[in-house]
């Protein structure tokens, strides 16, 4: 068997294809068979109001596309803006190799690839923004 598994927790919701899916009382595994099928952990969404950082605004214009909410072609130009923007902060190596895959997925338009790869730049915005002078 290919395809995407995806382990849920009891009463864990998740969102394929634009519908959502909650689990039932007990640990259950999900095989997703379908390529390219859009599926969002709902625990792991970015909510609009709490994309209140730069890694975070543009992993939620990502995060739109998976979903289903906004078109890939009527956000790309801003995706790729905002990865750009990224890549002025973030120099080392590591980061670099995230926001070149991050650029893949956008011109693939693989959202998946793309808000994977952002999503690990969250960590170290989150140490660059607490090392931040008041």
């Amino acid at each position: 068997m290919t395809g995407l598994v995806i382990k849920l927790a009891p009463q864990e919701r998740l969102l394929i294809n634009g519908a959502v899916i909650e689990n039932g009382e007990r640990r259950s595994r999900l095989a997703i068979l379908t390529p390219n099928t859009r599926v969002l952990r709902l625990r792991d969404a970015i909510r609009p109001d709490t994309a209140n950082t730069p890694v975070r605004r543009v992993c939620y214009l990502a995060q739109l596309v998976l979903s289903g909410d906004a078109e890939a072609e009527d956000v790309r130009t801003h995706l790729l803006r905002g990865i750009e923007q990224l890549s002025q902060v973030f120099a080392d190596p590591d980061s670099r190799a995230l926001l070149h895959t991050a650029t893949e997925g956008v011109l693939r338009a693989e959202p998946y690839m793309t808000l994977r790869a952002l999503r690990a730049l969250l960590p170290r915005e989150a140490r660059l923004l607490a090392a931040r002078p008041a």
